[in-house]
């Protein structure tokens, strides 16, 4: 045993297997001991121990310790409340009902929530073959250049798939038909399970839709967006333009949503369009603008209504290399520009929305 993981003793097989399964889902190793006997050399230094009613009927003979768990089976009866007071357990979670709460402690001990929560971002396209998903890409890039680190979903089954946009359809890894998620989760956990995008700032992990099956459930992506915000990261969704209960979900959590209006006419009108759906949802919402045109179609993009956050002018060769399937991993240019751009105004209205 080391030291530095959760402590488990648990005598019946059945809560054990619940209590393994559950510290599964959250990522979480664990250090086992039949007993309280056996667990004496431990018993101090584990971050989290956790209990089930027959390991606590003899309640140990060290001192008691702050974060004790213990688990029953079922509602707790009067007998489970004596345990519990004996080995001085903080929480009693009675399975299966508050299985989320213990995979929350689990996930706590996996990952430490972060001083400075993560940021949620949404982008949407003013119309299709705007370049919104080669916008999300380029900004979960730039987030990832940062301690926190990003993770890029990609929210449209229906689109082409991020992991083809940024050259890793070839590489192994869970995509959104392998996961299943509810309550609390480690995204660290997760991120490791991911096809990895690697740039000169690390390896950005990204969970595309598959060739088949279904995109995020509400349950899942909740998890995950919670996750992230709570680990410190920033958490980019590609997201499609008619929104289902997934996208909703989205576009309410998130701290900004990005719709990409190319400067066009028709682009203008469907992303008018597009803006309404999401204004009902929330108010935090960023216009980038894209290419050259003439004054009258820029005042037409001023006149939608939500700020204006960047104007980003075309890059060159920028789309030959999307369609050679190389993913432009400039850190210069007018797209790496405009994600700094938004990056920065996410943060500030994060910041404003603290206070």
């Amino acid at each position: 045993m080391t030291g530095e993981r959760p402590l488990v003793v648990a005598v019946d097989e059945t809560v054990l297997d619940e209590i393994l399964r559950v510290a599964a889902v959250a990522g979480c190793e664990l250090d086992r001991a039949p007993d309280l006997t056996a667990a004496s050399g431990h018993w101090a230094r584990a971050p989290l121990v956790v209990l089930d009613e027959e390991a606590a009927r003899l309640p140990p003979a060290w001192p008691r310790r702050r974060g004790v768990l213990l688990v029953c089976k079922g509602s707790p009866g009067p007998e489970t409340w004596e345990h519990a007071f004996r080995v001085g357990a903080e929480r009693v979670i009675s399975l299966p009902d508050e299985e989320t709460a213990l995979a929350g402690a689990f996930a706590d001990v996996v990952e430490t929530p972060a001083e400075q929560p993560g940021l949620v971002l949404g982008v949407v396209g003013g119309r299709g073959g705007g370049g919104a998903s080669v916008f999300a890409a380029m900004l979960a890039l730039v987030a990832d250049r940062d301690p926190g680190g990003a993770l890029l979903l990609d929210c449209d089954p229906l689109g082409g798939g991020q992991d083809v946009l940024v050259g890793l359809e070839k590489t192994p890894g869970a995509r959104w038909p392998d996961v299943q998620l509810s309550g609390r989760v480690s995204v660290s956990s997760l991120a490791a399970k991911l096809p990895q995008r690697r740039h000169g700032g690390g390896s950005l992990p990204v969970l595309a839709c598959g060739r088949e099956g279904e995109g995020p459930t509400v349950e899942s992506l909740s998890a995950i967006l919670s996750a992230g915000r709570r680990a410190g990261r920033t958490v980019v969704c590609d997201l499609p333009r008619t929104l289902g209960e997934a996208a909703e979900e989205a576009v309410t959590r998130a701290d900004l949503v990005v719709l990409v209006v190319p400067l066009e006419i028709r682009a203008c009108v469907a992303a008018k369009k597009v803006l309404r759906l999401l204004s009902n949802r929330t108010a935090r919402i960023g216009l980038v603008t894209c290419g050259r045109s003439k004054s009258p179609v820029v005042e037409m993009a001023a006149l939608l209504g939500p700020r204006i956050l960047t104007a980003m002018l075309p890059e060159r060769g920028l789309w030959r290399s999307v369609e050679r399937g190389e993913f432009p991993a400039r850190a210069t240019g007018p797209l790496a520009k405009a994600a700094e751009e938004v990056l920065k105004a996410a943060r500030a209205e994060a910041r404003a929305a603290a206070r």
